[in-house]
Protein backbone atom coordinates (compact mmCIF):
# COMPACT_ATOMS: atom_id res chain seq x y z
CA UNK A 1 0.00 0.00 0.00
CA UNK A 2 2.75 2.53 0.82
CA UNK A 3 4.37 1.94 -2.25
CA UNK A 4 1.79 2.74 -4.33
CA UNK A 5 1.13 5.86 -2.77
CA UNK A 6 4.69 6.94 -3.71
CA UNK A 7 4.09 5.85 -6.93
CA UNK A 8 0.86 8.30 -6.99
CA UNK A 9 2.86 10.95 -5.19
CA UNK A 10 5.80 10.93 -7.67
CA UNK A 11 3.44 10.92 -10.60
CA UNK A 12 1.49 13.48 -9.65
CA UNK A 13 5.13 15.79 -9.50
CA UNK A 14 6.05 15.05 -12.73
CA UNK A 15 2.58 16.24 -13.50
CA UNK A 16 2.61 18.84 -11.81
CA UNK A 17 6.17 19.95 -12.88
CA UNK A 18 5.32 19.03 -16.56
CA UNK A 19 1.95 21.65 -16.33
CA UNK A 20 3.82 24.27 -15.17
CA UNK A 21 7.46 24.51 -17.24
CA UNK A 22 4.49 23.60 -20.61
CA UNK A 23 4.26 28.07 -20.56
CA UNK A 24 5.59 29.59 -23.20
CA UNK A 25 6.17 33.64 -23.70
CA UNK A 26 4.02 34.59 -26.60
CA UNK A 27 6.01 35.89 -29.46
CA UNK A 28 6.62 39.81 -30.36
CA UNK A 29 4.68 41.93 -31.92
CA UNK A 30 6.72 44.66 -34.26
CA UNK A 31 4.87 47.84 -34.95
CA UNK A 32 6.56 48.90 -38.65
CA UNK A 33 3.96 51.36 -39.77
CA UNK A 34 6.10 54.63 -39.02
CA UNK A 35 7.99 53.95 -42.58
CA UNK A 36 7.20 52.25 -45.51
CA UNK A 37 9.07 49.34 -46.45
CA UNK A 38 10.57 49.07 -49.64
CA UNK A 39 11.47 45.66 -50.91
CA UNK A 40 14.85 45.09 -52.26
CA UNK A 41 14.60 45.00 -56.22
CA UNK A 42 14.09 41.74 -57.98
CA UNK A 43 16.74 39.88 -59.09
CA UNK A 44 16.19 38.86 -62.87
CA UNK A 45 16.43 35.10 -63.24
CA UNK A 46 19.28 34.97 -65.95
CA UNK A 47 21.39 37.59 -63.94
CA UNK A 48 24.15 36.38 -62.71
CA UNK A 49 25.59 39.17 -60.67
CA UNK A 50 24.10 40.15 -57.14
CA UNK A 51 22.58 43.53 -57.19
CA UNK A 52 24.32 45.37 -55.11
CA UNK A 53 23.54 49.54 -53.75
CA UNK A 54 25.73 52.01 -51.88
CA UNK A 55 24.98 54.22 -49.27
CA UNK A 56 25.24 55.91 -45.99
CA UNK A 57 23.44 55.42 -43.10
CA UNK A 58 21.36 58.74 -42.24
CA UNK A 59 19.44 57.67 -39.38
CA UNK A 60 19.39 54.66 -36.11
CA UNK A 61 16.11 54.37 -34.73
CA UNK A 62 15.04 52.15 -31.44
CA UNK A 63 11.40 50.31 -31.99
CA UNK A 64 10.10 48.52 -28.85
CA UNK A 65 7.00 47.16 -28.56
CA UNK A 66 5.51 45.03 -26.61
CA UNK A 67 3.00 41.87 -26.17
CA UNK A 68 -0.32 42.62 -24.09
CA UNK A 69 0.73 39.75 -21.99
CA UNK A 70 -2.96 36.69 -21.54
CA UNK A 71 -3.03 36.44 -17.53
CA UNK A 72 -3.23 33.90 -15.69
CA UNK A 73 -6.18 31.10 -15.58
CA UNK A 74 -6.01 29.55 -12.61
CA UNK A 75 -3.92 26.41 -14.11
CA UNK A 76 -0.60 27.88 -12.37
CA UNK A 77 -2.93 27.44 -8.99
CA UNK A 78 -4.14 24.47 -9.10
CA UNK A 79 -1.35 22.82 -10.49
CA UNK A 80 0.91 24.46 -7.48
CA UNK A 81 -1.38 23.57 -5.14
CA UNK A 82 -1.29 19.83 -6.05
CA UNK A 83 2.51 19.88 -5.66
CA UNK A 84 2.24 21.75 -2.93
CA UNK A 85 -0.34 18.97 -1.35
CA UNK A 86 1.95 16.29 -2.21
CA UNK A 87 5.31 17.72 -0.87
CA UNK A 88 3.44 18.94 2.24
CA UNK A 89 1.97 15.51 2.57
CA UNK A 90 5.37 13.62 3.38
CA UNK A 91 6.27 16.04 6.52
CA UNK A 92 4.76 14.95 9.82
CA UNK A 93 2.59 12.53 11.67
CA UNK A 94 -1.25 12.86 12.11
CA UNK A 95 -2.49 16.29 12.65
CA UNK A 96 0.73 17.60 11.16
CA UNK A 97 0.55 15.68 8.33
CA UNK A 98 -2.83 17.15 7.70
CA UNK A 99 -1.19 20.93 8.63
CA UNK A 100 1.51 20.51 6.43
CA UNK A 101 -0.48 19.41 3.44
CA UNK A 102 -2.87 22.42 3.98
CA UNK A 103 0.36 24.31 4.15
CA UNK A 104 1.35 23.20 1.00
CA UNK A 105 -1.20 23.36 -1.08
CA UNK A 106 -1.97 27.33 -0.33
CA UNK A 107 1.97 27.82 -0.44
CA UNK A 108 1.88 25.69 -3.46
CA UNK A 109 -1.21 27.51 -5.16
CA UNK A 110 0.35 31.17 -4.83
CA UNK A 111 3.85 30.02 -5.85
CA UNK A 112 2.22 28.51 -8.63
CA UNK A 113 -0.08 31.32 -9.85
CA UNK A 114 2.57 33.98 -9.38
CA UNK A 115 4.90 31.30 -11.83
CA UNK A 116 1.93 31.59 -14.49
CA UNK A 117 1.52 35.44 -14.30
CA UNK A 118 4.75 36.01 -15.03
CA UNK A 119 5.08 33.85 -17.77
CA UNK A 120 1.90 35.30 -19.39
CA UNK A 121 2.60 38.55 -18.52
CA UNK A 122 3.55 41.19 -20.71
CA UNK A 123 6.77 41.43 -22.64
CA UNK A 124 8.57 44.28 -24.16
CA UNK A 125 10.84 43.75 -27.09
CA UNK A 126 13.36 46.49 -28.64
CA UNK A 127 14.64 46.29 -32.32
CA UNK A 128 16.49 48.94 -34.86
CA UNK A 129 15.13 50.55 -38.09
CA UNK A 130 18.46 51.82 -40.04
CA UNK A 131 17.79 54.45 -42.79
CA UNK A 132 19.74 53.94 -45.73
CA UNK A 133 20.00 57.12 -47.94
CA UNK A 134 21.36 55.43 -50.97
CA UNK A 135 24.05 57.17 -53.50
CA UNK A 136 21.53 56.88 -56.26
CA UNK A 137 19.18 59.48 -53.98
CA UNK A 138 16.55 57.08 -52.64
CA UNK A 139 15.67 55.90 -48.89
CA UNK A 140 16.43 52.12 -48.02
CA UNK A 141 14.89 51.44 -44.22
CA UNK A 142 16.16 48.12 -42.48
CA UNK A 143 14.25 46.55 -39.35
CA UNK A 144 17.45 44.60 -37.51
CA UNK A 145 17.62 42.45 -33.75
CA UNK A 146 21.02 44.79 -33.64
CA UNK A 147 22.44 47.60 -35.49
CA UNK A 148 26.16 46.07 -34.75
CA UNK A 149 28.77 48.07 -35.70
CA UNK A 150 27.06 50.80 -38.03
CA UNK A 151 26.67 54.57 -37.07
CA UNK A 152 24.77 57.48 -38.73
CA UNK A 153 26.82 58.62 -41.12
CA UNK A 154 29.20 55.01 -42.18
CA UNK A 155 29.30 53.87 -45.77
CA UNK A 156 27.21 50.97 -46.19
CA UNK A 157 26.99 48.49 -49.03
CA UNK A 158 23.36 46.86 -49.73
CA UNK A 159 24.21 43.48 -51.33
CA UNK A 160 20.28 41.78 -51.87
CA UNK A 161 18.82 43.55 -49.22
CA UNK A 162 21.71 42.58 -46.67
CA UNK A 163 23.28 46.00 -45.02
CA UNK A 164 27.28 46.09 -44.34
CA UNK A 165 29.53 48.20 -43.26
CA UNK A 166 32.07 49.59 -45.68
Amino acid sequence: MKISTRFISIGASALAIATLTACVAPAPVYQTTRYPYQAPPQAVPYQEAAYVEYGHVANIEVLRSETGGTGTTGGGAVAGGVVGGVVGNQFGHGSGRAAATALGIVGGALLGNTIEAQRNGPRAYESYRISVQTDRGGYRAFDVQHPGDLRIGDRVRIDNGQISRM
